[in-house]
């Protein structure tokens, strides 16, 4: 008999709904459960850094666990580690340390706390960190990223960078965004892997397997024919919900047990 997989959507710095996940898993599953992460880790909720520990103890642990990259991860990796403060991907131009994109939350979470104040900038252009406002006063962006450099363990960066960005069984891809439709999954590009929508979410491609993803937010998890989208808007305070796969069926795990996810 074929054991399971489960997947957990974006789970973005909201560590007791991962906590309350991965309890609803290994219920149903019990603690070998095979489980793949869909990526987006850090950002918006408010222990990223506690999220980020919670899985290397459990790959570390040799928990049968594939954690995927997010773009939040990236661009959290970018910033600490190159003083990238913006994607190309982000049309709005705001910067990850913006608590819209939810950086701000992230560095908080590993006790660099303060406010992000910013140039002005016009839409689509470049937003740049003007200076952080702390309990130390008023802080330079390159003195910010020294303290971010200091205060985020390199282990983390690490673990985040060799994430890889997607995860194949026989009948699903698990992967963070989406893929690009006709496209074979060898030359797909690293920014579709964690960015695509537009010529994805609209496509009733057959993939040749059921896609597993997150990175679009919805209310609630839903099953759209040839992919899943599982994150349900955790990042936005709503419930984390994992899923069970058993070949291409989809349940979805609660309290009360197991409810079919259907197109």
């Amino acid at each position: 008999m074929t054991r399971p997989f489960y997947a957990i959507g974006d789970v973005h710095g909201q560590k007791a709904m991962l906590d309350r996940a991965l309890s609803l898993i290994e219920k149903d599953g019990g603690p070998e459960a095979q489980v793949v992460f869909l990526g987006d880790y850090t950002d918006r909720g408010p222990d990223s850094r506690g999220v980020v520990q919670t899985l290397m103890d459990g790959v570390a642990a040799g928990r049968d666990w594939t954690c995927l990259k997010g773009n939040h991860d990236r661009m959290f990796t970018n910033f600490v580690r190159h003083g990238i403060e913006h994607d190309a991907r982000v049309k709005s131009g705001i910067s990850w340390v913006n608590r819209r994109l939810g950086g701000e939350a992230t560095l908080a979470s590993y006790e660099i706390n303060g406010v992000m104040h910013f140039d002005p900038h016009s839409v689509g252009e470049p937003e740049r960190l003007a200076h952080f406002e702390s309990d130390l006063g008023w802080i330079s962006p390159e003195k910010l990223l020294d303290i971010a450099r200091r205060e985020v363990p390199t282990e983390h960066l690490d673990f985040l960078d060799a994430l890889p960005f997607w995860h194949r069984t026989d009948d699903l891809l698990f992967v963070h965004a989406g893929l690009c439709p006709g496209v074979p999954l060898e030359d797909q590009v690293e920014d579709d892997l964690i960015w695509i929508r537009d010529g994805f979410l609209d496509s009733d491609h057959d993939f040749g397997w059921l896609i597993v993803h997150g990175h679009t937010a919805l209310d609630h998890p839903q099953h759209f024919g040839n992919r899943v989208d599982l994150d349900g808007g955790a990042g936005y305070g709503n419930p984390l919900i994992p899923a069970v796969f058993e070949g291409r069926d989809c349940w979805l795990l609660t309290n009360a047990g197991r409810v079919a996810l259907q197109p």
